[in-house]
């Protein structure tokens, strides 16, 4: 199945190299793209792409709020949005991800780094391991000094559930969660499952900050 992505960037060098990049994976097709982040929000609503590569900082609507305009909408099916930033600690990328992003990718990282993540998103999963975004997001939270919020659903969490609940936080994937606690990937893939759905949640990014924010993990 063919991947279509719709890339928002203020820059053209920006959209056309990233355009050309993905243009050239026969899985991948790009579909448009866009200087600012209400037209943005204007052709991925007409286009319905499954992955929108979203700049961070934007005229006219930055890409937070053209971000949560996208999730507000929901679309059917789902467009997944995964954010673009020059800077590895950016306090607006934690925003993007509490606003409905599956994750964030540095500007300047190596091309297959782009293709895979686009790849990952694409495919329902959060764009998470990177140990800069476990950093980022660490950092963001111990600055706000965030306001503790129990979703309902955390009580309900078995005590493995909520172990993997804090490994997905930590960044880990499942066969690194697997291998941490000695269970197959498909049994932690399993408990993943049952952990979103029971914390009302799309995926792993969202469970990332709600990690954070109820105090399930603490920054550092």
């Amino acid at each position: 199945m063919t991947i279509t992505v719709f890339i928002a960037d203020d820059q053209a060098m920006v959209r056309q190299g990233f355009g050309a990049l993905l243009a050239a994976q026969t899985d991948i097709s790009v579909v448009g793209d866009a200087a600012d982040g209400r037209a943005a929000v204007a052709e991925v609503r007409r286009l319905r792409p499954d992955v929108v590569l979203m700049d961070v900082r934007m005229p006219e609507m930055n890409g937070i709020d053209a971000a949560r305009e996208i999730m507000d909408a929901h679309l059917d099916p789902p467009v997944r949005v995964l954010m673009l930033t020059t800077f590895d600690i950016d306090d607006y990328v934690y925003d993007a991800l509490r606003a409905g992003a599956s994750g964030f990718l540095l500007k300047d990282a190596p091309g297959d780094e782009l293709v895979r993540a686009v790849r990952v998103v694409a495919g329902g999963d959060a764009l998470l391991a990177p140990s800069i975004t476990r950093r980022m997001i660490s950092e963001s939270v111990r600055r706000r000094s965030a306001v503790r919020s129990v979703p309902p659903g955390l009580k309900e969490l078995t005590p493995r559930e909520r172990e993997v609940l804090e490994h997905v936080a930590r960044g880990l994937s499942n066969g690194e969660i697997a291998q941490a606690l000695f269970l197959s990937e498909q049994t932690v893939k399993t408990h993943v499952g049952k952990v979103l759905a029971k914390l009302g949640l799309r995926d792993r990014a969202q469970a990332v900050v709600v990690a954070y924010e109820s105090g399930v993990v603490t920054p550092g």
